[in-house]
């Protein structure tokens, strides 16, 4: 059964690869070969959060049909990292929110027809939940993800990426 994944990309670091931009291509050019690409965002220079003393991050969205279940997706998305050079665990791991060559998290997953009418799915695993439990926090997934998908529905929620971002962005304004 076909899939649409909408994946958040992020980068800090320069690699061989070039720049923060030519890492997020890069990535992109890999995840394509997972499925067939239907979008991909602008890419967005964000502040970092949490661990602030790095970099600013070059973030952007897409989405990904294909025939992979979620987990499967996700292994391949952390074999992609891997493979470009982030190390999660052991000794040589990069500290948690700290600087990277490439982030991928994935963070909806549901029917290749899904839209207003159809949300998608929900997973709770050790391996993987989805949505992405901090989806609707960071600014800097939802605002490369709302220019290509705002209609796309949080399932826990069900508020559409729209109005994440904008709850999150009156928050702000608030706060």
């Amino acid at each position: 059964m076909s899939r649409l994944a909408a994946i958040a990309l992020g980068s800090n670091l320069a690699s061989h690869w070039g720049d923060r931009e030519a890492n997020l291509r890069e990535a992109v050019s890999r995840i394509a070969k997972l499925g067939e690409v239907r979008a991909i965002s602008s890419f967005y220079d964000t502040a970092p959060v949490g661990y602030t003393d790095q970099p600013n991050f070059l973030n952007g969205a897409m989405l990904l049909e294909t025939n992979l279940e979620p987990i499967e997706l996700m292994r391949a998305l952390l074999a992609i990292e891997l493979a470009m050079g982030r190390v999660r665990t052991g000794v040589s791991a990069s500290p948690i929110k700290g600087p990277r060559i490439i982030d991928l998290d994935l963070l909806l997953m549901g029917d290749v027809v899904f839209d207003n009418a159809r949300s998608p799915e929900l997973l709770d695993s050790t391996e993987l939940t989805l949505p992405h439990p901090a989806m609707a926090e960071r600014r800097f997934v939802l605002e490369p993800l709302a220019e290509i998908a705002p209609d796309l529905i949080d399932p826990r929620s069900g508020l559409s990426v729209a109005q994440m971002l904008a709850r999150l962005q009156a928050d702000s304004k608030q706060g």
